[in-house]
């Protein structure tokens, strides 16, 4: 998809006592705030987790862990514990029940703070944000929307162009 909003990411649910994993390409970052948005719907097993805990968390995956992103996406979490099957490790997050996945670049502890109805959009709150800073690997994966990935590359720093003023070294 040539519009596609950002990297491939998992969300994470947690409802009765159940943690869930999904995979998610259409979300978005909404304004200049830790705001975000997603959308899913009642075919998918955590929309009813959604709408219940109203709380989330966004985890960021690398390419190294791509395979079990695009398997979580393929199964429901109504019959497989994705945690298991994946190998992925759950790891309490400081506000919400729904754990951070300990694999992940990054983790986004979010609260729902409204769903648009008609189009099955859940707006998001970040309340706090985790980065595993030592990871080494930190190339996001990019659907196309055909069963095709892309992996983000070589970085081009454009910071004198943007920001001129800049000391150097900065």
């Amino acid at each position: 998809m040539l519009l596609e909003p950002g990297p491939v990411v998992l969300v994470t649910t947690a409802d009765k006592g159940k943690n869930n994993i999904m995979t998610i390409s259409w979300h978005m970052v909404m304004d200049f705030t830790p705001r975000f948005a997603l959308l899913t719907g009642p075919w998918n097993y955590s929309y009813k987790a959604l709408i219940r805990t109203k709380s989330c968390v966004i985890s960021i995956p690398t390419v190294d862990i791509s395979k079990k992103v695009v398997g979580i996406g393929v199964c429901s979490g109504s019959d497989t514990d994705k945690f298991k099957k994946f190998d992925l490790t759950p790891v309490k997050a400081k506000s919400i029940d729904a754990p951070l996945i300990k694999e992940c670049l990054a983790n986004v502890e979010c609260h729902v703070t409204d769903h648009i109805k008609k189009h099955d959009i859940f707006v998001l709150e970040a309340v706090h944000a985790w980065i595993d800073v030592n990871r080494k690997e930190r190339r996001t994966i990019h659907a196309n929307g055909d069963g095709t990935f892309v992996v983000d590359g070589r970085v081009l720093n454009y910071r004198r162009l943007m920001l001129p003023k800049l000391p150097p070294g900065v």
